[in-house]
């Protein structure tokens, strides 16, 4: 977690878990003993937390909501567990479909008064377990092994982050862009199968 200093603001940029998945994810979180399951909400991340100058939140606004508009809105579907052990405690929900829309998003976001180096490549996923105990760890990827959700993503989000360790929602920047990949109906498609 980065340091911040005086008044800076740390923030994030991720597109949320829409519900009913989000309380699923987070209910599944808390009862694999993750105490952050209450701090962050379910989500993909597209750019880690970040110190930013008050002054510089207007020109973050203003990038994102132009790097929102140059990607349509698209699938995402997430499907089972998988973990990035050894190299760190994790357990997470990965992206069956959508990841290369989450990666051109990325990009995009990490530019500009965003740029920054990434300590490892980007992979999006959504985070279950984090930083607990093995057992737990393999509690997690077995208990949510045929978990299912689907969603449209027409939107990512700033977040910011409290003294209170609490990671809250606070603009919305919608998606543009030509050729929309969604269902033909345009209704969010479906399905969750927390176990």
């Amino acid at each position: 977690m980065p340091e911040r200093t005086g008044d800076q603001l740390r923030i994030g940029v991720a597109i949320t878990v829409p519900e009913p998945w989000s309380t699923a994810l987070r209910e599944a979180r808390a009862r694999y003993g993750d105490p952050l399951a209450e701090f962050i909400p379910p989500h993909v991340t597209l750019l880690g937390p970040t110190v930013v100058e008050p002054g510089l939140v207007a020109e973050v606004d203003e990038h994102l909501a132009q790097a929102a508009a140059r990607h349509a809105p698209f699938v995402v579907r997430l499907h089972g567990t998988a973990t990035f052990r050894p190299v760190s405690p994790v357990v997470f929900v990965p992206l069956v479909e959508g990841a290369d829309g989450c990666a051109a998003l990325e990009r995009s976001v990490r530019t500009g008064v965003l740029d920054q180096r990434l300590r490892f490549d980007y992979h999006p996923h959504v985070t279950v377990a984090h930083e607990v105990p093995d057992e737990q760890l393999d509690a997690a990827a077995a208990g949510l092994a045929r978990f299912e959700a689907s969603f449209v993503v027409r939107e990512l989000h700033t977040y910011l982050h409290g003294d209170d360790g609490v990671w809250r929602p606070v603009r919305d920047f919608a998606l543009g862009g030509d050729g929309v990949d969604v269902p033909a109906d345009g209704a969010d498609a479906g399905a969750v199968r927390p176990t």
